[in-house]
């Protein structure tokens, strides 16, 4: 038994930021349906079917094809909205409501839903019309101006893990479960509303670059601070077989048995220091930086990582995605798993990262194709086949 099972969710999405709490919600048990503009003709697209079943973001999810514009698909999406527990939504502020399902419309009938709408700048304030897109939202949250190297002109772009996905995603998701948990005790719904640049100034404020800034008022700068990549202790190094390590021995202790394990225990006197939160390495932390690279290229990157573990470092292999996919580690912890379509054989996922040990999540099916559960979906609601041959020959529903 899942922990949200007996949950319904009805998602309207676009972008997999959005869809990624209704991901994690369905892994833990919730019903989730997916509501999607019918695109018929890419039913026969098979690289798009192909794409589609491997779909991290939407596993263990239903479908249904609906045209929202439609005055009978938004008739129908109201009939399931009153039954519905949770409601995520990924569109600007605004679109919902003209589509005649935004939230104080809904509440009218359903007292205890929970609406959760992640958007670019929230639901209020003189940018939330504004498209907008990660990198963005990391550059106004003065998040991508510290990513990179020191004196380089331009920042470094993260993909698109920082605002889409550890913002917006994880905190709607746990949005959404704390308004579940107050409902438990008030019986009301609310509205979540989470914005992406929020989200990414939420974690800026959890760095240890910031931790002086309103305090002093020392703002951090790219590449400086220990956690910059500047420090001997915490840097990028590369080895012998071209291949690169990562060294993250930020604790006192740690950099010791990682200077005793090169036989250069010297070296420990670099170990951090508290005038380091903010500057960039001075020239002889930089030359000690260079020395142990040097070391470094001794070996090859395995070698040392083999070494190192067992003399206490923490220490990393900078992996291809090829190699990530074979490595131990992963795999114990089974996060890349296999789960079987039934028409499409085996279909490789990522796995669960939330690991309950009483009540676990489950991957119970691979993405849906769109539309797949329209049909079953209407006859639920009470409508016959006539009825849903009508709704399909006026392209209310695929």
């Amino acid at each position: 038994m899942g922990v949200l099972d007996g949950i319904k969710v009805l998602e309207l999405a676009r972008v997999p930021p959005a869809e990624m709490p209704g991901m994690i919600m369905a892994d833990m048990g919730a019903d989730v349906l997916k509501i999607e503009t019918p695109e018929p003709e890419r039913k026969h697209d098979e690289r798009w079917v192909r794409q589609t079943i491997h779909a991290f973001v939407n596993r263990n999810k239903r479908s249904m094809a609906l045209n929202m514009k439609a005055s009978e698909g938004q008739e129908i999406f109201r009939k399931l909205a009153k039954s519905a527990d949770v409601i995520i939504e990924g569109f600007r502020p605004g679109v919902m409501d003209r589509l005649g399902a935004g939230y104080e419309a809904l509440r009218a009938t359903n007292s205890r839903l929970i609406y959760c709408s992640l958007s670019g700048f929230g639901q209020d304030g003189p940018y939330k019309n504004y498209p907008a897109h990660d990198m963005n939202y990391l550059s106004l949250a003065g998040v991508l101006n510290l990513i990179g190297e020191a004196g380089s002109k331009k920042p470094v772009i993260p993909l698109n893990l920082v605002a889409d996905y550890a913002g917006a995603s994880l905190h709607g998701a746990l949005g959404i479960v704390l308004a579940l948990f107050a409902r438990e005790r008030t019986g009301r719904g609310q509205h979540v509303d989470v914005s992406y640049l929020d989200t990414t100034l939420s974690l800026l404020a959890a760095t240890p670059n910031m931790r002086f800034f309103f305090s002093d008022g020392v703002a951090p700068r790219r590449g400086e601070g220990f956690l910059g990549g500047s420090y001997p202790y915490y840097a990028i190094y590369e080895t012998r077989d071209a291949k690169l390590l990562t060294i993250g021995c930020t604790e006192p202790w740690l950099w010791e048995n990682f200077c005793k394990a090169i036989g250069h225990p010297e070296y420990t006197r670099f170990a951090r220091q508290p005038d380091q939160f903010v500057r960039a390495a001075n020239a002889e932390e930089a030359a000690a930086r260079e020395a142990i690279e040097a070391i470094i290229k001794t070996r090859d990157r395995d070698e040392w990582y083999d070494f190192l573990v067992k003399h206490d470092v923490c220490v990393g292999k900078v992996y291809d995605v090829e190699e990530m996919v074979q490595d131990p580690q992963i795999n114990h912890r089974q996060m890349i798993v296999d789960v079987e379509h039934p028409t499409h054989g085996r279909v490789r996922q990522f796995g669960i990262a939330i690991k309950l040990s009483d009540t676990p999540g489950t991957i119970r099916t691979a993405a849906p194709l769109s539309g797949e559960h329209t049909e079953a979906i209407l006859k639920d609601l009470g409508l016959g086949a006539g009825d849903i041959a009508g709704l399909r020959e006026r392209k209310v529903i695929e």
